[in-house]
Formats: structure tokens, sequence, C-alpha cells
């Protein structure tokens, strides 16, 4: 039985990945047109603070899984040229756990938050536009558990000892994606 990062996961980890940039450029533009309609009309754009504070948060958790998965998390690789290759994957390990045990806490803290959010149909801002908090809410619970999933999948190929080294693309040093 072969435990590997299976395609679904990947797939969704980079499609999250992808959202979250186009979102990210959206929200830059939304910036640049609240400074403009600022500094030539004297009129900000209603509830650019609102939707920029909610996206913050969405697009770092968007991006987590992937980070996750590109072994971006938890590493200190100056430490790769001191420390001995055993040590090196005992702390990744190390890391691995503590990893999905911090996710796993994050999304069961988030829960009740998340439904009482949905509940009560939890806006931030007043005036023209008000934001609903439980998008937001609902990413952070479902992204948590997306990465501690991803670093159930990390521990999992390093017990196995399979490279850790991945490219920008995606893919170790073997060519496995």
């Amino acid at each position: 039985m072969q435990l590997q990062n299976p395609d679904w996961h990947k797939r969704l980890v980079r499609s999250l990945h992808m959202l979250a940039a186009i979102w990210l450029f959206a929200l830059a533009f939304l910036i640049l047109a609240d400074v403009l309609a600022r500094g030539l009309f004297n009129s900000p754009i209603q509830g650019t603070a609102e939707l920029v504070s909610n996206s913050i948060v969405a697009i770092a958790f968007l991006q987590l899984s992937h980070s996750i998965r590109m072994r971006g998390m938890l590493r200190a690789e100056f430490l790769d040229a001191y420390l001995p290759a055993w040590l090196m994957r005992a702390f990744s390990m190390m890391g691995y756990i503590l990893g999905i045990g911090l996710f796993l806490a994050l999304a069961y803290a988030s829960w009740d938050p998340m439904i009482q959010a949905i509940e009560i149909n939890e806006y931030q801002g007043d005036g023209a536009l008000r934001v609903p908090t439980y998008p937001v809410r609902i990413i952070i619970v479902l992204t948590s558990l997306l990465s501690a999933v991803g670093y159930v999948y990390l521990f999992l190929e390093g017990l196995r000892g399979e490279s850790e080294i991945l490219t920008p693309e995606g893919s170790d040093a073997q060519g496995r994606v």
C-alpha cells in the first residue's frame, strides 16, 4: 500500500494557490482605485478597508497548503550546511508533527466561531458596504484541515525516506510531482 500525496490534494492545493494569486491581484487594483479616488476626487471607495482586512487573512490561508506542499514552512535551510542529514531529517519529522498538531488545533479552535458567524450572519463594517465574515472563517477552518493533511503526507514521505528537495515547479529531484 503506497501512501503518497494523491493527485486530488495536489490539484486542490495548486488551485487554491492560483485563486489566492488572482484574489491578491484584484485586491491590488481595488487599493489602487481607492487611492486614485481619494487623491483625484476626494471620495474613497466605500468598504475598501473591510474588504482588504478580510481578504488578507483569506489569501494567506489559501496559500498555506501550497507552501507546506513545497516544504517552505518550518524550514531553516541555512542549517543544511552545518548539520548532518539524519539530524535535519529528524528536525523535519518533528516539524511535520508540530504542523499537524498546530493546524488541527487551529481548525478546532476556529470551528465554533465559524458556526456562530454563519448562524448570526456576522458582518464587518458599517454604512455603504458590510462584508460577511463567515466566508473567511470557513476558509480558515478548511485550509487548516487541508494544511494538516499536507503535513501528514510529508510525514509519511519522510518515514519512507523520500527526497525532501522540491524545485519551484513542484517536482522533486527525481522529477516526481
